[in-house]
């Protein structure tokens, strides 16, 4: 068991739904934050009951805007962790915002509540683009959040999203640019991607607007790296940046496969028990059900169950190449009791090391430029 251990808490409300999105965030007409609160505080108490004795690394305030979390609830949620684990003396503690859902006080209250990390759903730099992707701050609030932001918090960071319609390699270059000047230690950089049950699906589907074609998507994803590189922001995963120790290290827990507990609606979990076995923890994806769950149970969990071997074989496999440095095959031994090697399909680790798209770097094993490209196909190769 490692001694990373994290929390992650889900705020599900937005001002408003963009078009892109298929996270579980939702727009409500009003929020009974007390209710919400005690719901938090006490799925938090039956988790300790499951985990206590851990060692708190970790903590992420995600969403949805979690920014429209009272930041009181978010001081009481923080106290209460304290009081259930012991916590590391540099914690990280993140907590998501959007630039249209801010204020001077509120970041001052959320900073005095202990945040001591931002991240920051910017988008965009262009008030065309920021428009098209139903964002409701525009490029002045983007830029005058981040400075504010960077003037509250010890570290921040913020994301964009780029091959978007119509948008040319150079257009990116500039952006990036621009953003590599506003960023401070981290950047998280997405292609836009259409999902199903977003508005952009049918929309796309209707022919609506067209995305780049995968050869100029491809151009930006390798424009996106190697200006990061040059500025000293180089990837450390697919598409999250970050200058030397200032990578996240809550999602750093998902990636490497470490413990973590899922508090709120529709979050996911992955503790280890005694024996070695990882239990899948989900909780109910729709707000009203389980704050009702909460309200009756103590806790809101929709399903539990042991990861078989091939299940965590398959989670460790598709996260740890995502990153950079890539999987470990002692962690992995550590974790699953098989050899990397021996784990996956020899002909296709064979094949995906011979043709360029992975290589073994010491003790891990790495996706190349070139695999990270077709990272997918990469890693059905190797579970196939």
């Amino acid at each position: 068991m490692s001694d990373a251990f994290g929390i992650y808490l889900h705020w599900p409300f937005c001002l408003s739904k963009c078009p892109y999105c298929d996270f579980n965030s939702h727009v409500a007409a009003a929020i009974d934050q007390d209710a919400w609160r005690r719901a938090l505080l006490a799925e938090l108490g039956h988790f300790a009951e499951q985990a206590g004795g851990r060692r708190v690394t970790s903590i992420f305030f995600g969403g949805g805007t979690p920014s429209l979390m009272a930041p009181a609830t978010t001081a009481a949620l923080l106290e209460a962790i304290a009081g259930h684990w012991s916590v590391a003396e540099d914690v990280e503690i993140t907590l998501e915002a959007n630039p249209g859902a801010i204020d001077v006080e509120r970041f001052r209250a959320f900073r005095a509540a202990g945040v001591n990390r931002l991240s920051m759903g910017l988008q965009a730099l262009d008030d065309g683009a920021l428009r098209f992707l139903g964002r409701r701050h525009d490029l002045a609030q983007a830029i005058g959040a981040v400075e504010l932001a960077r003037a509250t918090f010890p570290r921040i960071s913020f994301d964009l999203i780029y091959a978007r319609p119509d948008q040319t390699p150079a257009a990116w270059q500039s952006e990036l640019r621009r953003a590599i000047d506003l960023a401070a230690d981290h950047l998280s950089l997405y292609q836009l991607t259409i999902e199903p049950g977003t508005a952009f699906h049918p929309a796309h589907a209707r022919g609506d607007f067209r995305l780049p074609d995968e050869d100029r998507a491809a151009e930006m994803f390798e424009l996106t790296q190697e200006m990061t590189a040059a500025h000293g922001l180089p990837a450390y995963e697919i598409s999250n940046h970050a200058r030397p120790g200032a990578a996240c290290r809550h999602n750093l827990l998902y990636w490497q496969g470490d413990d973590y507990l899922g508090v709120g609606p529709g979050a996911h979990g992955r503790l280890t028990d005694r024996s070695g076995a990882v239990w899948a923890q989900n909780q109910h994806r729709a707000p009203e059900t389980w704050l009702s769950s909460v309200e009756k149970t103590g806790h809101g969990t929709r399903e539990k169950t042991v990861l078989s071997a091939e299940e965590r074989l398959s989670e460790l496999v598709m996260m740890g190449l995502r990153l950079t440095e890539g999987l470990s095959a002692a962690r992995f031994a550590r974790l699953t009791g098989r050899p990397l090697a021996g784990a996956l399909n020899r002909s296709g680790l064979d094949m995906m090391c011979a043709e360029g798209f992975l290589r073994w770097n010491g003790d891990y094993l790495q996706a190349t430029a070139k695999g990270r490209l077709v990272l997918n196909s990469v890693i059905g190769a190797l579970l196939a």
